[in-house]
């Protein structure tokens, strides 16, 4: 199989993209090239079309199993085990920020809640305390809305983003009209 040179670059960017969202540049060349692509492919195609090896494709297909990001399926009358993407575009987003948010936001959340039971002794670990606890308030108020926004469905959340600016303006309009003035 070959791959057009559009969908090489949009393949390598990709790559360097997952490194950024928290796997690696291969793995991230093999996800796109599946997304891109309209049927499954096996693993022998994903190595000869991204020039990489077997063993690479083969610890790759794990770790994107292991996000839930790609499925195996089988052709009738063969025995090799061909792989495509799981889902639409908002799918893959979704599941990458739930996989982000369980091996990044929760233990984070749970060290800072740990030390936030702490009692601090100085005045500079209330200080610390105080910021702490900032951060995990921050963090899971993050954390609530992302989880309400998966509850939407992509229409939903199609409309819900397009407000955006309109929900900007609205709340700047709010803050003129209803900040206090300070007297004269």
């Amino acid at each position: 199989m070959e791959i057009s040179e559009k969908n090489q670059s949009f393949v390598y960017h990709f790559g360097e993209m997952g490194s950024k969202w928290g796997f690696n540049r291969t793995v991230g060349q093999m996800y796109a090239l599946l997304v891109i692509t309209d049927k499954a492919i096996t693993a022998n195609d994903l190595a000869s079309m991204l020039n990489i090896s077997r063993g690479n494709v083969s610890m790759g297909i794990k770790e994107l199993q292991s996000w839930k990001l790609v499925q195996v399926t089988h052709v009738p009358g063969d025995r090799k085990e061909y792989y495509n993407a799981i889902g639409s575009v908002m799918d893959m987003a979704n599941i990458v920020f739930e996989e982000r948010r369980k091996r990044e936001v929760d233990p984070t959340l749970s060290l800072l809640r740990n030390l936030l039971l702490d009692t601090p002794e100085t005045d500079s670990e209330v200080y610390a305390q105080q910021r702490m606890k900032d951060i995990h308030d921050l963090l899971e108020m993050i954390t609530n809305w992302a989880a309400e926004l998966q509850k939407l469905t992509p229409e939903q959340l199609n409309t819900l983003m397009k407000l955006g600016t309109g929900i900007t303006k609205i709340l700047s309009v709010k803050q003129t009209l209803f900040s206090k003035k300070e007297p004269e």
